[in-house]
């Protein structure tokens, strides 16, 4: 039987989600995008598989899965508007593509870029919790900045992978690693000054990008030096980073097929 294959593209608060994977029990994306499919398709086949899965509390500005059908989507806009309608309000479809059979949303290269939401000197308002992480204490933002530049280029990565295995591939290549100050996400009750770090690559550990931004939070603290972040990231370094930053402030900004 012929099948038909979709990219949809889509958004959502992770706060109250056990993340993407399905699991016992427990809420999280991928069961309501198959619950809602099941509803709108009455029951018809389907399966939907991930580009990559989110932490609990992880959020996502573009994120992406691939949905198969064996009837093709008559109207992809009719398609995505009775999507949408059925979706919790934290869960949003931007867009559907149809794609071929040669397509595989796992293996098929493609760029992702991270943000992290950070501010830090005062207890911020709670409405702040589902997307920006709070540091009570000082730091030092500009030698957060340099520190988060070592990070770019290829790096030997042990040190910012959860739970490291023997045979894992930790030498990896990161395009782009800035922390800047936030301009993008904005709101009243935001404090003066937020900060984001921004990373960019073709693939990513587990909790990589949170311990690299616990790396550069305890280096703003003064705990690590930059002497400290250069030797991690040398071949074959077994220093550990323990301080994995808070899942709460990290958004899955862009998913950027080649």
């Amino acid at each position: 039987m012929k099948k038909y294959f979709y990219v949809i593209k889509i958004q959502y608060l992770g706060y109250r989600f056990h993340g993407w994977q399905k699991q016992p029990s427990l809420k999280t994306l991928h069961l309501m995008v198959d619950r809602t499919f099941n509803y709108i398709l009455e029951g018809k086949y389907f399966k939907t598989l991930t580009s990559g899965r989110t932490d609990a509390m992880v959020s996502a500005e573009s994120a992406a899965f691939e949905l198969f059908l064996k009837e093709p989507i008559e109207d992809d806009i009719a398609f995505l508007e009775l999507f949408n309608y059925n979706l919790p309000q934290d869960i949003k479809a931007l867009s559907i593509k149809e794609v071929d059979a040669e397509f595989n949303i796992i293996q098929h290269s493609k760029i992702k870029e991270y943000l992290y939401l950070f501010t830090y000197g005062e207890k911020c308002h709670p409405f702040c919790a589902p997307i920006m992480t709070t540091i009570l204490d000082d730091l030092d933002i500009d030698i957060m900045k340099q520190g988060a530049k070592l990070f770019e280029g290829e790096n030997y990565l042990w040190s910012y992978c959860y739970k490291p295995t023997e045979n894992g591939v930790y030498t990896r290549h990161i395009l782009q690693c800035e922390l800047v100050e936030n301009h993008i996400y904005t709101a009243n009750y935001f404090p003066e000054k937020t900060y984001l770090l921004r990373v960019k690559g073709k693939g990513f550990m587990r909790n990589q990008i949170r311990l690299m931004m616990g790396t550069l939070i305890d280096l703003g603290k003064g705990k690590l030096t930059l002497k400290d972040i250069e030797d991690s990231l040398v071949p074959d370094s077994k220093i550990k980073m323990n301080y994995i930053a808070p899942a709460s402030g990290l958004i899955l900004n862009a998913v950027e097929f080649e």
